[in-house]
């Protein structure tokens, strides 16, 4: 067995893995892979129905993280009362920029995509492609909201829509 070096996360923990979202840690396992023996962790997106092998000494580097403190979710729903900022950049370069918030983890970055991107019912339709980087950004902070409350998604989505529905009032 390869030296045990203390890991920060165990079984059983929520995670915020970058690309993919809010996943629970099912174990940290050994495998032989190319010869070397890694420890990995094992991470389940249930709602992805995907299963991610994580190197526990690559973790920090890849940008998985804990799941946010209660302020942090805190200032991402403040972050949503506030007044959409639209660039007036081509629309493939804010998309570009908004694919890199979302995938970058962190939550803050998120509730901008959701809020910059986010529709009342009296203003114009969203294109595909808004309205794709819009419901991934709005899946991801409702994930980590209902991790961090302790609440089910449906919860975390109610909260979050009301905040949105707040500002346009």
């Amino acid at each position: 067995m390869t030296k045990m070096k203390k890991t920060e996360f165990r079984p059983d923990d929520f995670v915020v893995y970058p690309a993919h979202g809010v996943g629970k840690i099912m174990s940290i396992e050994e495998q032989e892979i190319a010869g070397l023996r890694l420890e990995l962790f094992v991470i389940s997106f249930e709602k992805d129905k995907m299963t991610l092998r994580v190197p526990t000494h690559k973790a920090a580097d890849v940008g998985m993280r804990g799941l946010s403190t209660p302020d942090v979710v805190t200032k991402a729903l403040e972050t949503l009362k506030g007044k959409a900022k639209v660039k007036r950049a081509m629309w493939s370069r804010r998309a570009q920029e908004y694919e890199q918030k979302i995938n970058s983890g962190d939550l803050l970055s998120i509730a901008e995509v959701v809020r910059d991107l986010h529709r009342a019912d009296d203003q114009r339709e969203q294109s595909y492609s808004e309205r794709q980087l819009y419901e991934a950004a709005l899946e991801r902070l409702t994930r980590e909201v209902a991790a961090v409350s302790g609440t089910d998604e449906a919860g975390a989505a109610k909260k979050v829509d009301e905040v949105l529905l707040g500002r346009a009032a």
